[in-house]
């Protein structure tokens, strides 16, 4: 329950203040701006690349490619949501963010995030199906199904943000000095004077739902894969089939590790500042990693990124000079 002190303190906010990375030195700032930006144009590029390739090449109109083309639109949101603003907080020093905006960047982060999960899950479903029923995948994962599947990872998103940014945003707030570089539910829900505790409950059975529940389903697909693939007799057909879901099973792994770190510490041993060093590694370096891990480690996009750079080089060649 809020405390007397905590009645009397509540004022009518209208914008919120972004603490980011201002209690470092100047220029740390600028070395952390600097750093971001180069990060933030490698993310914009890398995933552009793999949907313009994906899209571009014959050879990559497959299920996989499909879904990693959606995961690229997805990190694409979910960085333009982040770093644009954390990048104003840095160079302009532009602290300040509307009381709407706020709610708005909270909104698409619970919404490309929760949406994320999703999308990573369905990925190893992709994965299970093309390892475990290679006979059947063309039929069961056919153009039809993947769509129905694609929708349906982006949907969890809508009713999650929506809710989560309606419920916290109605309560009563006594200052407005959120200490991070975006607007996320934990530092936000802080500068609230007013009884939480249903709303941590939601956030609590939010997160069981909409994250672990998909991380339980990338384990059990993982663990049929596992299984799969010890069964094959020969070496070479099973790093044959471990390399077509390795790159996946990276992606995952880092997205995982980084959220866990991030929000299921324990409370004593999270303090804001390692909290905003942990944020960036899920809202800033995955999305740039993703594409290059794609890239680097599957011979068929690389070999698609060549043969779309030749068809580029040749066309050019062939346009006359004006």
């Amino acid at each position: 329950m809020p405390t007397p002190m905590a009645q009397e303190n509540r004022t009518k906010v209208s914008e919120f203040i972004l603490m980011s990375f201002s209690s470092l030195p100047t220029e740390v700032q600028s070395l952390l701006c600097m750093t971001f930006l180069i990060i933030y144009l490698i993310t914009l590029m890398g995933n552009s690349l793999i949907i313009l390739v994906t899209l571009a090449d014959p050879m990559l109109h497959s299920p996989m490619y499909f879904f990693l083309r959606n995961l690229s639109f997805l990190e694409i949101g979910f960085n333009l949501v982040i770093v644009p603003k954390m990048l104003a907080t840095l160079i302009a020093q532009d602290t300040t963010i509307s009381f709407l905006a706020c709610s708005v960047q909270m909104y698409f982060f619970f919404f490309f995030g929760v949406d994320e999960c999703s999308l990573l899950a369905t990925m190893a479903y992709d994965r299970y199906v093309a390892i475990c029923n290679p006979l059947h995948y063309p039929v069961i994962m056919n153009q039809r199904t993947c769509a129905k599947l694609a929708a349906a990872s982006w949907f969890p998103g809508f009713p999650v943000g929506i809710v989560q940014i309606m419920w916290l945003f109605s309560f009563p707030f006594c200052g407005n000095k959120v200490n991070h570089f975006f607007c996320d539910s934990p530092p936000v829900l802080r500068l609230v004077c007013a009884d939480t505790a249903k709303f941590e409950i939601y956030a609590i059975v939010g997160t069981v739902l909409f994250v672990m529940t998909p991380c339980m389903l990338i384990l059990c697909s993982y663990t049929r894969i596992a299984a799969a693939i010890l069964k094959i007799p020969s070496a070479k057909g099973k790093r044959k089939a471990f390399s077509t879901c390795s790159s996946h099973l990276l992606v995952v792994s880092l997205f995982y590790v980084s959220l866990s770190l991030t929000y299921f510490r324990p409370k004593s041993n999270n303090s804001p500042e390692s909290k905003k060093l942990l944020s960036l590694s899920y809202t800033v370096v995955t999305p740039m990693l993703n594409p290059i891990i794609y890239s680097l480690r599957n011979t068929e996009v690389k070999n698609a990124l060549g043969r779309t750079f030749h068809k580029a080089l040749s066309l050019r060649s062939y346009m006359p000079w004006t």
